[in-house]
This record gives C-alpha cells, sequence and structure tokens, in this order.
C-alpha cells in the first residue's frame, strides 16, 4: 500500500513539473491566459492603454478627462490634432511641446521611459490616447 501511495505521489510531482515551469508558488500561465493576454494588447489602442497604466507611467498625472497634474488624455487628442502635432515625435523629445510649455519640465523626468520604447509602444501610446478623442 505505501508503494502505491508512493507511486501516485511521484506521479503527481513530475505531472506538476511539466505543466509549470515556474518557481514553487507561482501560478502556472495557461494557454488562455497567455492568448487572453496577447489578444489584450493586439491593437496599437490596447497596447496602449497597458503601457499608460504600467510601463510609461503616464497614469500618474494623467487621466481621461480630468486635468490632474498633466492635461487630460482627451484635451492632448483634441490639441495635437488640431495643430496637426506629433505626439511620437514629442516623446521621443524630439518635438516642442504643444500643450501647455509651462509644464514641460514636469514632463521631462518621463523621457527617459518613453525615449526608451520602441516605436510600435509609442504608436500604441499615440492610438490610445487619440482613441480618447471626443
Amino acid at each position: 500500500m505505501k508503494k502505491i501511495i508512493l507511486v501516485v505521489a511521484l506521479i503527481a510531482i513530475v505531472s506538476c513539473k511539466k505543466e509549470s515551469a515556474e518557481p514553487f508558488g507561482t501560478p502556472a500561465t495557461t494557454d488562455a491566459a497567455t492568448e487572453a493576454k496577447t489578444e489584450t494588447a493586439a491593437t496599437p489602442e490596447a497596447l496602449g492603454k497597458e503601457l499608460f497604466e504600467t510601463k510609461g507611467a503616464c497614469i500618474a498625472c494623467h487621466k481621461v478627462d480630468t486635468k490632474l497634474i498633466g492635461p487630460s488624455l482627451q484635451d492632448i487628442a483634441k490639441t495635437y490634432k488640431e495643430k496637426n502635432g506629433d505626439l511620437v515625435a514629442f516623446l521621443k523629445e524630439e518635438a516642442k511641446p504643444i500643450m501647455d510649455p509651462s509644464q514641460y519640465d514636469i514632463m521631462k523626468a518621463n523621457f527617459a521611459i518613453t525615449k526608451a520604447m520602441s516605436e510600435e509602444e509609442l504608436k500604441g501610446l499615440e492610438a490610445y490616447i487619440y482613441s480618447n478623442l471626443k
């Protein structure tokens, strides 16, 4: 009886290790979860939103429809559209600010983050900002 329990326990351990390459205590990522994450960032807008809320840390100063520290996304989108501005160039620090030049010094600290982003990521941020145009 002890041998049967030992064999079953070993089989359970081996099958668990095959299911998860993660360290002990970390849940394994399922195929469905991986697919969902891929679908989430499948569009430029979705990638931009994800970056806006995480890696870019933009959400700390900007909200969709309300001025916080920086202007709202709706105001940014409206102004850049009306003035034919280039958001990607601004985020690369290759274009002058057209929103509120007095707040440019506050934004300067974030250029280290945005300048390290890929062109695809910057286009995603731009797409997300423009998706909030009202």
